[in-house]
């Protein structure tokens, strides 16, 4: 009964939004368009040759090499398998939602298993750092300084939430690599192996468009049909999908104190967009999804309480 009527409910709500992208085509139109301008100026440049480079580097052992630089701090800051700092190199350079996709990489090839997997995906929630550096400071808020801030301040507690998680999934740490299964790897041609990894990364960067379209396409909805002031629009805006709220904070008459703390927050969290590009790269494993979720919330609310604190100190000793 509870199903049939959870059925019900969905099939109203999609029926809701069929008739409402009806009435509201021109405006579906161009958040989808826009949704591609950002996928094509900024997702996919940014995320395709880290995508394909991290297949390439995990076959031919860079997660080994990676492991042993950042040994210390991977097993006595974070009290985590070595194999770790992979994601977390390769998550700060590329950025959100690579992090899960990397983790699935090590968890298919028995790298780590799912506990260290569901404790890697709190700490390395990182967002790109040119679109930190470009979109946001450059375009949005037109602050290079600002822009910087946000980028150190996101980091900085991405590893503050690993610290605080440090203790929770600790399990024995698993540091052996599987060595049949990279000899296999190597086997193959690299030519096979550049093909094979630019079709799962072409793959991955279809299903996070399509995400990003579908959540404009809800944000735009909501927009038309629920009438509320623009401080709030840009809040639930950024809840659903977080490039759009970032640009819509952008330009609200606020101050770029309050500016940037919102961002913050909102960059910290992801978006549900976001989010349910994590679920569908974890989806049919044993990795746990509500940690994630309860980490995004801690990075939200600490991360924005520290830029609200040091807004004016880093205004001042810039």
């Amino acid at each position: 009964m509870i199903k049939y009527i959870k059925n019900i409910i969905i099939i109203l709500l999609l029926l809701f939004f069929v008739v409402s992208i009806i009435n509201n085509s021109n405006d579906v139109m161009y958040s989808i368009n826009f949704s591609f301008v950002i996928w094509k100026n900024s997702i996919f440049p940014c995320l395709f040759p880290f995508f394909v480079l991290s297949d390439l580097l995990i076959h031919y052992g860079f997660v080994d090499f990676s492991s042993k630089m950042l040994s210390p701090i991977m097993n006595k800051l974070f009290k985590i398998n070595k194999n770790v700092a992979f994601i977390f190199i390769m998550s700060m350079i590329s950025g959100f939602p690579s992090s899960a996709r990397y983790t699935r990489e090590l968890y298919n090839k028995k790298l780590i298993n799912d506990m260290e997997a569901t404790k890697a995906l709190i700490f390395t929630h990182f967002s790109n750092p040119l679109f930190i550096l470009g979109t946001i400071s450059i375009s949005f808020i037109k602050n290079k300084k600002i822009g910087l801030f946000i980028l150190i301040i996101h980091y900085l507690t991405n590893i503050i939430i690993g610290i605080l998680f440090r203790n929770c999934y600790v399990d024995k740490l698993n540091n052996e690599l599987q060595a049949n299964n990279i000899v296999k790897t190597n086997n193959n041609k690299f030519s096979q192996i550049l093909t094979n990894s630019i079709i799962n990364s072409i793959n991955s960067l279809l299903v996070i468009f399509g995400t990003i379209s579908f959540f404009l396409v809800i944000t735009t909805i909501i927009d038309k049909t629920i009438h509320i002031n623009a401080y709030y629009q840009s809040i639930i805006n950024g809840i659903l999908e977080m490039t759009q709220g970032i640009k819509y904070v952008s330009i609200l008459n606020i101050s770029l104190k309050l500016k940037a703390t919102l961002i913050t927050m909102l960059l910290s969290f992801g978006g549900i967009s976001v989010h349910m590009q994590v679920i569908s790269f974890i989806t049919d494993t044993k990795i746990k999804y509500l940690p994630f979720l309860t980490a995004r919330i801690l990075h939200s609310a600490i991360s924005g309480i520290l830029v609200f604190i040091l807004f004016d100190y880093w205004l001042y000793i810039i």
